[in-house]
């Protein structure tokens, strides 16, 4: 085993870049983990963590590190020149009149360019992250703060100033958003209308907007708020703004908010900021009681679907019945009697959370990382017990490796895993498109299903493979093809997330002989 550790000084790419090309240099032959980051001390620790960097690295935040590791010293060399002839293909600078335009390198630069724009979206380090957002604040730009590990009282700092002068902070953490009909960060190419969204989820917003495009709606604005806007500590300060922000839009109708269930305090503040929209609001707090959210002007919603649905339905006049849950006909399986358990593997977060709740409903021992209802906590994430549903994105999975959204490989490793275990019946598995996401997903998983499928067949075991795609017509991978392709490897699809885990209880339930 071999490692290579390659600093290129003075050279910035954002995470999302740097995550595809770690997707890109992890399928080179001879590789088994990349890496490609910038080399803030928070980031060389992680790597240390992940035992993909051994010894002292002189190298500075401004420093691009490729750390890798794999079979020998000349695959990682190649590797290593794949990367950088990947990087250099980024354009240095455009030419405008016979002029040549050096790209913008601060936040003024790039306003003096581009004086109309009123959006920086910052995806620096975590340790520095916070410091660009408040130059941009000050510059008079709003924020989406795509990165993470930013400390809390950094972020309350930023959200009051941004409140105190009429702007607005997304983040951090903030995965997801459009903006006047522009994806950010990691979105879905949905139509133009008039459903506004506010959600404290990446995959959360992905879903529900990509739902709202199936269903023949559109969206006017998705704004994302992190993960910890509805935090005691930060006081759902980006929800109640963009609350008051979508009540104010005349091209918004409807408005749809997304998030896990916040605390009381939050919640009371956030429904009361809600009731005063003038708008009708549905609001989807995964688990949380909907009789406790019910109230004139706000409807309450179960599942991501019934969220877009509902929304659809009001900002049309139309009603859609259960159209966006079709699913492929599948006739009761012919599961082994060991084969008794759910397994699911999941990129988006969200969408694991979801899926949790639903089957916590219908099965005792449903185990999670991300546990939810009656769901216990798992030990060891890294080994399923009874049903057990794993969000892949979770930072345990992700240090030293790509987000899975991004890089397929860990879920196939754990796909061809959870098919070997004789108590597995279902393996239930999303699939989200988009900007920013894999650009063939079902390339990369098609034939790991294939052979999971022929390997339980050979076992004479039947093992079925569920899920749902999230993405749409317009999105860059092709939904119809990647669909399609899927179909061919066996998986069957259902139209959303919760249709999926649905259907999935229903056949183990039947086999079963549950009602």
């Amino acid at each position: 085993m071999a490692q290579v550790a390659k600093i290129i000084r003075n050279f910035y790419r954002d995470s999302v870049a740097l995550m595809q090309l770690s997707a890109r240099i992890s399928n080179l032959p001879g590789v088994r983990q990349a890496s490609a980051i910038m080399a803030s001390p928070n980031n060389l620790a992680l790597l240390r963590e992940a035992g993909l960097l051994q010894g002292a690295l002189r190298a500075s935040p401004n420093d691009l590190l490729i750390a890798l590791e794999g079979d020998d010293e000349t695959a990682l060399a190649a590797a290593v020149d794949d990367a950088e002839r990947a990087l250099d293909q980024q354009p240095a600078a455009s030419t405008t009149d016979g002029v040549r335009q050096e790209p913008p390198r601060s936040l003024e630069m790039g306003l003096a360019a581009m004086p109309t724009a009123n959006l920086a979206l910052i995806s620096t380090p975590g340790d520095y992250a916070a410091a660009e957002a408040l130059k941009a604040l000050r510059l008079g730009l709003n924020v989406m703060l795509f990165s993470d590990n930013v400390p809390i009282a950094d972020e309350v700092a930023l959200k009051r100033y941004a409140q105190d002068h009429d702007l607005i902070v997304m983040g951090p953490d903030c995965g997801t958003a459009i903006v006047n009909g522009i994806p950010l960060g990691f979105a879905n190419a949905v139509r133009r209308g008039n459903i506004g969204l506010v959600g404290a989820s990446g995959t959360g917003l992905q879903e529900v907007t990509s739902l709202i495009d199936r269903l023949g709606g559109g969206v006017s604005q998705a704004l994302g708020t992190g993960g910890r806007d509805l935090s005691q500590k930060v006081g759902g300060i980006t929800m109640q703004q963009a609350l008051s922000a979508l009540a104010a839009d005349a091209g918004t109708k409807a408005i749809v908010l997304v998030s896990k269930p916040p605390g009381r305090e939050i919640a009371e503040l956030v429904l009361a900021k809600a009731r005063t929209c003038g708008k009708p609001v549905i609001i989807n707090f995964l688990g949380a009681d909907p009789a406790s959210i019910a109230a004139p002007g706000l409807t309450p919603v179960k599942t991501l679907e019934d969220a877009a649905m509902v929304a659809a339905r009001l900002a049309t006049g139309r009603d859609f019945g259960c159209g966006a849950s079709s699913a492929q006909a599948i006739e009761a399986p012919a599961f082994a009697p060991e084969q008794r358990y759910v397994r699911g593997l999941f990129s988006g977060g969200t969408l694991c959370y979801e899926a949790t709740m639903l089957l916590s409903e219908v099965f005792p021992e449903v185990y999670s990382n991300a546990p939810v209802g009656s769901a216990l906590s798992l030990d060891n994430v890294w080994r399923s017990r009874a049903h057990t549903l794993i969000d892949l994105g979770d930072d345990v999975f992700t240090r030293g490796r790509p987000h899975p959204m991004i890089d397929h490989r860990l879920r196939n490793e754990r796909i061809a895993l959870e098919a070997q275990d004789p108590q597995t019946a279902i393996i239930l598995l999303d699939v989200v498109l988009g900007y920013g996401s894999h650009p063939n997903p079902a390339s990369a998983i098609a034939p790991v299903i294939e052979t999971a499928i022929a390997k339980g067949a050979a076992a004479g075991r039947e093992l079925i493979v569920l899920g749902s795609v999230c993405g749409t017509a317009a999105d860059p991978q092709n939904l119809t093809a990647q669909e399609t392709r899927l179909r061919e490897s066996g998986m069957r699809l259902a139209g959303s997330n919760a249709a999926a885990v649905r259907l999935a209880a229903s056949l183990l339930a039947k086999a079963q002989g549950r009602s």
